[in-house]
């Protein structure tokens, strides 16, 4: 039994040994040691150690580690002055303190030869288990002159992350899919080097993902990580957490935070690519993304993908270094199918055409209400060749004029659209809100201009526009001429308001009214001054 302890002040119990003093038994009787030594002719040869029974444990303040049932075997040792070779070894034991129970290790190689002459170590291949985790590694004959820099392949067999953080306690995480995180494994050449240890040929089986590539892991604490991977297919929604059951209300669901804990410690720089991701009913191809972070502060560019028949192009940067975090993102968008996008952002299906745009943004907080909030900066977009499902402007153009002459307004044409050419809009974004100037919509007989606020946080809209018709009776929906006529020489304001994902669009007959009265006046006031300057 060998207890060894770091007391309170930093002091231990085992520096002091290389001094002298009495030998302890300490429970000598509990620990078998079996040893044939000989020395023949200046060659030494040990048919073989055992030590069977022994317990190792090593305390520092409440922390305790712990080797039980322990018993460690070496074959055969010959050795000279030129040549040791040592045969077999191997340990096995209970390891305690790394788990709420004891767990099982063990250790095993075929042999170990020292070419004194060469000064070269050629170790067997090398096996070893703990938390239910099987390694194994082929270390290439190595120099031991100056620095040693083994070169290994390592070999990880498959298993279950579910299961070692049961082993060490933690809580399984609740996932989408309950088979997620149930199989891991990994291959790799780890080249020791002065400053770092290099991982090349990477293979990682990551449930149903496979990844490829190279990493590199710094020696010191303030070193860089350094990673490339390559993976085939991801569905990120496998591993998010379960949809609640309960219904709750808006003010009770806790917010999205921002990792700043994790972001702050990250020294790291990398390049992943990736075929396939799929994150909520977003689908991305062809993915790459560049990540650089130290100091507090993480940039993930630059970031690329297919989205929907079309192209994302991404600059996102986290600054976690002071209290409050910043985010900052550059986006744009191109040639992306707008009704792919729309089902698949806001599970709506009543828009299609294509969207392009590019989106600066910015805000402060540490979770995602407060960023939105904040939110400032700019946006632009364009729509075209599409349609809007669910209102036909025209239609109610032609009913809102009916109304005001009290005429039986039109039929309807089912199903309600209203088809345009291209919609454009830019603006400024400050607290969440975006204020837009110049909205314009071509419709193929019309055009709408205009101005209004989009509240991105609130996920509402509110325009006041202004449609001026133009005269194509062949694409006006069997409009007679006095329709025709009144539109053309008449702008009819237009109100967009409610949510974003399925706006009321509708004329503002208030407006409208207030326009003919307008109107009225200034005809009667021109009347009265032509008779004033004829008489």
């Amino acid at each position: 039994l060998l207890n060894l302890a770091v007391r309170d002040d930093g002091s231990d119990n085992w520096s002091d040994l290389a001094a002298g003093g009495e030998a302890k038994d300490a429970a000598a009787d509990s620990v078998e040691v079996a040893a044939d030594v000989e020395d023949v002719g200046g060659t030494l040869a040990i048919s073989g150690l055992a030590i069977r029974n022994a317990a190792i444990s090593y305390s520092s303040g409440a922390d305790t580690l712990a080797l039980t049932d322990a018993n460690f075997t070496v074959g055969p040792v010959v050795g000279d002055a030129d040549v040791l070779r040592v045969g077999a070894i191997s340990l096995r034991a209970l390891v305690s303190g790394l788990t709420e129970i004891p767990t099982e290790f063990s250790f095993e190689t075929g042999g170990i030869e020292v070419d004194n002459v060469a000064s070269v170590a050629t170790i067997e291949p090398l096996s070893f288990s703990i938390l239910g985790i099987d390694m194994h590694a082929d270390i290439q004959p190595l120099s031991y002159v100056e620095s040693v820099q083994p070169s290994v392949a390592l070999q990880v067999d498959a298993f279950s992350p579910r299961s070692v953080m049961t082993l060490l306690g933690m809580e399984p995480l609740e996932t989408t899919d309950p088979s997620a995180l149930s199989k891991v494994s990994m291959s790799a050449t780890a080249n020791v080097g002065e400053s770092d240890i290099s991982l090349t040929g990477i293979n990682v089986e990551f449930d149903d993902t496979t990844f490829t590539g190279s990493m590199s892991l710094p020696m010191s604490a303030d070193g860089r990580i350094r990673v490339d991977l390559e993976g085939d297919a991801i569905d990120l929604n496998r591993y998010m957490a379960p949809a609640e059951e309960e219904v709750v209300e808006e003010g009770d669901v806790a917010p999205i935070e921002i990792p700043v804990d994790l972001i702050r410690l990250l020294n790291a720089r990398g390049d992943f690519g990736i075929r396939t991701v799929r994150v909520a009913n977003l689908e991305l191809e062809n993915v790459t993304l560049g990540v650089n972070a130290a100091d507090g502060k993480l940039r993930m560019h630059p970031i690329s993908a297919d989205l929907f028949g079309g192209s994302y192009i991404g600059d996102v940067r986290i600054d976690a270094s002071g209290p409050t975090a910043s985010l900052s993102l550059n986006e744009t968008i191109d040639g992306v199918d707008l009704a792919k996008l729309a089902e698949a952002m806001f599970d709506v299906q009543n828009i299609t055409g294509s969207i392009a745009g590019n989106f600066k943004l910015g805000g402060r907080g540490n979770d995602m209400n407060g960023i939105r909030e904040s939110l400032g900066g700019t946006m632009s977009f364009e729509l075209s060749d599409g349609a809007y499902e669910g209102t036909d402007i025209w239609h109610e153009l032609r009913k809102a004029r009916a109304a005001l002459r009290q005429e039986t307004p039109p039929e309807a044409t089912l199903p309600a659209r209203t088809q345009f050419t291209k919609i454009s809009a830019t603006g400024a974004v400050t607290d969440g809100v975006m204020r837009n100037d110049d909205f314009i919509a071509e419709l193929p007989f019309m055009q709408v201009t205009g101005a209004g606020d989009v509240d991105l946080g609130g996920g509402t809209v509110d325009y006041g526009l202004q449609a001026r018709v133009f005269s194509k009776p062949e694409l006006m929906g069997g409009a007679t001429p006095e329709e025709i006529e009144d539109f053309t020489k008449t702008v009819v304001p237009l109100k967009i308001t409610g949510p974003l994902t399925s706006p009321s669009v509708r004329p503002d007959v208030e407006a409208l009214l207030r326009s003919k009265v307008e109107e009225k006046v200034k005809e009667e006031l021109e009347d009265k001054l032509k008779d004033l300057f004829n008489r």
